[in-house]
């Protein structure tokens, strides 16, 4: 976002419309969504129907920090740093650079591709010139680092304890709301003893001790040993997420493929 580096923006354009709650807006996405996982601008329609109530005034305290400004200044745009895997991979192996370039080669993703998902979805939005633009394309673009340090996976309830652990630093409700319905989800396609609601509120707690990553210096992060970014972080490994894997593994279920709809295609 070059506009960023323009000192005449304002922090908060006051133009921008007030969200509000919309529960039946939300829940009609989020069944929109349980019929296609794949889809992520019902996930922004349930955003958008759920959103963060302390948003602005958190945003503009760090905006007006000057540390967030120098973050600004540094850091414009983030996905144009997050793709640059070539650069990424200058840094010393086992860095958190080296695992999230690993992580997003092996899921076949981009920073970008989820900037274009989402401009997708506010296309017929009016697009706000402000600093406060900025943050929220931060919130946005460090899902995937989230992935990486967090270790919960890209399988339903990797993404349900993402969402989970994002609440406590980005405190919308939406987060939550998909993060728990999807848990109940997964607890109805397969019945087991797999900690699923556990491993979702354990996100949550773990999510809390963490500053928020939105708000830290990633290319500061991104040549450190991956271990080291965690302890500097406080994100400690997900126990019951690694149980309901386990659980899983024991009883031949696959969780990246609850349903075995893989197997059924393959015979």
């Amino acid at each position: 976002m070059t506009g960023a580096l323009q000192a005449d923006l304002p922090i908060y354009d006051v133009r921008r419309p007030v969200l509000r709650l919309r529960p039946a807006k939300a829940w009609r996405h989020f069944q929109n969504l349980m019929k296609d996982k794949e889809n992520t601008e019902e996930v922004f329609h349930i955003f958008e129907s759920l959103p963060w109530r302390n948003l602005r005034p958190s945003a503009e305290r760090f905006l007006r920090s000057a540390r967030g400004q120098a973050l600004r200044m540094r850091e414009p745009n983030l996905p144009a740093i997050l793709d640059d895997h070539a650069a990424l991979r200058q840094m010393p192996a086992g860095s958190l650079a080296h695992a999230y370039c690993d992580f997003m080669e092996r899921e076949g993703l981009t920073a970008q591709g989820l900037v274009e998902e989402f401009d997708r979805f506010a296309k017929h939005h009016v697009q706000f010139q402000d600093q406060f633009r900025w943050y929220l394309n931060r919130m946005r673009d460090v899902h995937d680092m989230l992935h990486v340090l967090t270790g919960y996976g890209r399988d339903a309830l990797g993404e349900s304890c993402v969402l989970a652990f994002t609440y406590s630093q980005q405190p919308s409700p939406a987060h939550l709301f998909i993060g728990y319905m999807a848990g109940l989800n997964i607890r109805r396609q397969v019945r087991s003893d797999a900690p699923v609601l556990k491993a979702v509120t354990e996100g949550k707690r773990l999510g809390k001790a963490c500053p928020r990553l939105c708000e830290q210096s990633i290319t500061e992060l991104l040549p450190l040993p991956l271990e080291e970014v965690r302890r500097k972080l406080n994100i400690t490994p997900a126990m019951h997420y690694r149980e309901a894997h386990r659980t899983w593994a024991e009883m031949g279920v696959d969780p990246y493929d609850l349903l075995g709809k893989k197997l059924q295609k393959a015979a």
